[in-house]
């Protein structure tokens, strides 16, 4: 364990709450929105006035409601494309590090494998411009990085849940099945489940090891617990977690459950970049979502 402090961007979503439970002991600086406003460079320097070489800046800042940002462009660029390269300026300046968390959405179409269907993004298979406004202010936050701070490592992951209780999916999924006989859920988009607190961890064991190859110099990394499920599958496990029938959960498609963002039929991330970099594979979906549900 490193003992360099690390600045935390975005304290209070999922992964920033997340990292907090996980510190085991090592120092971090919590900021939420309140602390630093990182569409704002001046806000950005003052908040991180103290940060040094070997300091660790992780941001889990991002404007993540997709549908919403659809409609304001503006506001989605400023917070997921500006905010980043201005992070990214301060690290660069301080020689500290900076890790920046990303999503799936930044593909702009599947990738077909030999046997003619869709295969788990690499981090390389990035081509096109993205379907959404959400996909493409992540992308242009990604470049962003990479053009001010060489260094930084961007961490892909998807379909983040918690289970806590909050807005996430899985906690959605339990409220539902205690105020409704059935729920219907679309079975047609196929992704990543990750457990928060298991990325949490994996971004700890990546903030702790430096210095080596694969892990800077503008690594890009997918982050994301093995396996794969539809939403539906997803919301069954949930269910079977606390006792109840499958059936209950009905099946719906995509085009039953339209929404102003159109969501990605196929977004799964290979792993194999974070294993590549040395780095502990996260587990299996159904045994994170297992933890997730019982630690409520």
């Amino acid at each position: 364990m490193n003992t360099e402090q690390c600045f935390l961007i975005g304290a209070r979503g999922q992964v920033g709450t997340a990292l907090q439970a996980t510190a085991s002991g090592r120092p971090v600086r919590p900021l939420t929105s309140a602390d630093i406003d990182v569409r704002d460079p001046g806000s950005v320097r003052r908040a991180l006035a103290d940060l040094r070489a070997g300091d660790v800046v992780v941001n889990a800042a991002a404007h993540t409601q997709v549908d919403a940002a659809q409609d304001d462009a503006a506001a989605a660029y400023a917070v997921n494309a500006d905010g980043p390269g201005n992070l990214a300026a301060v690290t660069a300046a301080a020689g500290a590090r900076l890790i920046h968390l990303s999503t799936d959405y930044v593909f702009a179409r599947p990738v077909m494998g030999e046997d003619g269907r869709p295969r788990p993004f690499e981090p390389a298979d990035v081509d096109g411009e993205p379907a959404t406004v959400y996909g493409a202010s992540k992308l242009a936050g990604e470049r962003a990085v990479r053009r001010a701070d060489p260094t930084a490592v961007v961490v892909r992951t998807a379909w983040v849940f918690s289970g806590d209780g909050g807005g996430d999916f899985v906690s959605t999924m339990l409220r539902l099945e205690r105020e409704r006989d059935t729920v219907r859920v679309v079975d047609d988009q196929i992704g990543s489940p990750t457990y928060a607190v298991d990325l949490a961890r994996g971004l700890w064991e990546l903030a702790d090891r430096r210095g080596e190859p694969g892990l800077s110099g503008g690594a890009v990394l997918h982050a994301v617990n093995a396996g794969s499920a539809t939403w539906r599958d997803l919301a069954v496990a949930v269910f079977a977690e606390v006792g109840a029938r499958s059936e209950r959960v009905e099946p719906c498609t995509t085009a039953e459950f339209p929404r102003p963002a159109p969501r990605p039929r196929y977004s799964v991330l290979s792993p194999a970049s974070w294993a590549a970099a040395g780095l502990t594979p996260l587990r299996d979906w159904r045994e994170a979502l297992h933890d997730a549900v019982t630690a409520r």
